[in-house]
């Protein structure tokens, strides 16, 4: 969830420092600090609390030179964010930076206490900072002290260590958390992100589970969790700075939302034959005929990307599908069978719970998939097979363009699955594919109603609690509406399937309450206007989404109605995403918030 930079360089390194930082923002943070080793290689330190720029101001007044260094972007765990409480920690000689969650760090705690060291913060990682001390104090090179600190960690991590004195070391570690080394010339940078690590090389190693490294400026030596000397490919990744800049737009929200056609048009193409007329999905598929049953495990927006997916699998397939919160699937020990494909969602590819999970089915389902973003993740890395959206960078905490990618790789693998299963005839897969390839062109349509949902924004922004009501496969996008609202503009929202209104939820309806109502004119459209009806009698403030045909028919009394072009309703979750995720964007700009950055939220989870 942090953020993690290290470098050693040839020229001064806190300004270097500082603009990888920038580039993980993204993922959510709270303080920031850097430590270096100047020349007279001495270890010193500058933290603040907030945005980025507080540590920039920080260091304007209080230069932090050095060629050697570390830094941190802090999502605050243990302990709340203040200065004292941000990384770097240091103890002594040694300055440390970490991601993640040390289980056991009161007993590591209690027992360096009773050999009478301090604690200044409340945090589990000084822990580690002091623990490394220890084992300084007994003798022990940086190397070796760095070595057994490891070993005494239980939980999930990524480390770089620091030490007084060494102006050419820096030893990392990861542990259930993402960590990559990037190669220079003459140059070795470390980051928990290879985003960060973007303009200053893109040669990259990625750290497997349970590795630690030393390095040095001129050599990079991996020790696998054995202890043993290990090769770790060194790849070449190519990411597009254009799409970690915001492009003209206010926030990079709204340019992810606007390129959505774009991106998903790009993922079609990758999983079309090259005239469009048939699926070119990868041969490692499985064979949906002889899958039993589908486990989908996700969190977050890619749980509801799975609930959605679930109404494709079981409708169009015939395929059974269980659909669980990575958070909860492992510890209710569900039994795995023979003959189940386990497909595990996920933007970062990094989310711990996620990962988790997918660890619990290796080895008991037929079939370990994923759907991620993040093609060298660790997901993906321990996949059989990884298929990626192809949304590319995405910066905003909420996603936007990951979700409606995610949605329209599972809407292709449940064409295939259909093929596979007879469901779909050649004739009828085609007719499929033919919607699907008009999508980009409705989804642009979809985006031409910006301005007019702006201004019905602008009076959402008033209300305190907003309902979000949809049926079929348009309730795991009420779903997601709802999520969206609540993430960046605060307020408080629900999503519901518009059936279970009357169940308990119509209590809350008066007229200060507006209802978003997602309503295509589908099968289950007459349904959803009864529902809809309900909450009209009652005074409830309703916005419609909907089509033409549905606008004529039922937009009569709402209160305010928008209308989506006409689609195969196969292909509606995806294209009423986008005006989901538009009204809480213009809300949430109305009411002023962080829209990019979400207080409280991180961008990729990388703890439980």
């Amino acid at each position: 969830m942090c953020g993690i930079v290290g470098v050693l360089g040839h020229h001064e390194v806190s300004p270097m420092i500082v603009e990888a930082l920038g580039r993980l923002e993204y993922r959510g943070y709270d303080s920031a600090g850097i430590a270096t080793v100047n020349a007279a290689r001495q270890l010193d330190r500058r933290r603040a609390v907030g945005k980025l720029v507080n540590l920039s101001d920080l260091l304007v007044h209080d230069p932090l030179p050095g060629k050697a260094g570390i830094g941190h972007t802090r999502w605050a765990t243990h302990g709340a964010p203040t200065v004292s409480n941000a990384h770097p920690h240091k103890s002594g000689p040694v300055a440390v930076v970490h991601n993640g969650i040390i289980e056991n760090f009161r007993e590591l705690r209690a027992d360096l206490a009773a050999k009478g060291k301090e604690f200044f913060t409340e945090t589990d990682t000084e822990t580690i900072a002091v623990l490394a001390e220890t084992f300084l104090d007994q003798g022990l090179s940086p190397r070796d002290a760095a070595e057994q600190t490891i070993a005494r960690l239980h939980g999930a991590f990524a480390l770089c260590f620091l030490f007084d004195g060494q102006d050419d070391l820096l030893i990392c570690a990861r542990k259930g958390s993402p960590l990559a080394i990037g190669h220079g010339e003459g140059e070795v940078f470390v980051g928990s992100d290879a985003i960060a690590l973007a303009p200053l090389t893109d040669r990259i190693t990625y750290l497997n589970e349970g590795d630690w490294a030393v390095l040095t400026r001129n050599s990079v030596e991996i020790m696998d969790s054995q202890g043993r000397r290990a090769n770790r490919e060194m790849r070449i990744v190519q990411i597009d700075t254009s799409r970690i800049e915001k492009g003209g737009h206010r926030h990079f929200m709204a340019k992810e939302i606007a390129e959505q056609p774009t991106v998903i048009a790009e993922a079609l193409q990758n999983y079309l034959s090259s005239d469009g007329k048939s699926l070119n999905m990868p041969a490692a598929l499985p064979d949906f005929a002889k899958v039993d049953r589908m486990v989908m495990v996700a969190c977050g927006t890619a749980f509801y990307a799975c609930l959605t997916a679930k109404y494709w699998f079981e409708q169009l397939a015939g395929l059974p599908v269980e659909v669980d919160v990575a958070s909860e699937y492992r510890y209710r020990e569900p039994p795995v069978t023979k003959g189940t494909v386990a497909v595990f969602v996920s933007q970062s590819g990094e989310t711990a719970d996620t990962l988790a999970a997918l660890r619990y089915c290796t080895g008991k389902a037929d079939t370990v998939l994923s759907v991620v973003n993040v093609a060298e993740s660790s997901i993906a890395r321990e996949s059989a097979l990884a298929l990626p959206i192809l949304a590319g960078v995405e910066i905003g905490v909420a996603s936007t363009k990951a979700f409606t990618c995610q949605l329209t790789v599972l809407a292709l693998m449940a064409l295939k699955a259909a093929s596979d299963r007879g469901r779909l005839s050649d004739g009828e897969l085609a007719t499929r594919l033919a919607a699907v390839r008009a999508l980009p062109g409705m989804l642009n349509q979809a985006l031409d109603r910006g301005t007019e949902i702006a201004d019905i924004s602008r009076r959402l922004a008033e209300a305190r609690d907003v309902l979000f009501l949809g049926r079929g496969p348009l309730y795991p996008i009420a779903l997601e509406g709802a999520l969206k609202l609540k993430e960046i503009s605060y307020i408080h929202a629900e999503g519901y399937a518009s059936g279970e209104l009357k169940h308990g939820p119509i209590a809350l309806i008066d007229r200060d309450v507006p209802v978003i109502v997602f309503a295509p004119r589908d099968a289950l459209f007459d349904k959803t206007v009864s529902n809809m009806q309900e909450v009209m009698a009652r005074q409830g403030k309703v916005l419609l989404v909907t089509d033409a045909l549905g606008a004529e028919q039922a937009g009569e009394g709402t209160w305010k109605t928008v209308t989506m072009p006409d689609i195969d309703p196969f292909l509606a979750p995806i294209l009423y995403a986008l005006p989901a995720q538009m009204i809480a964007y213009h809300t949430a700009v109305a009411k002023g918030t962080d829209v990019d950055q979400p207080r409280n939220l991180a961008k990729s989870v990388t703890v439980e």
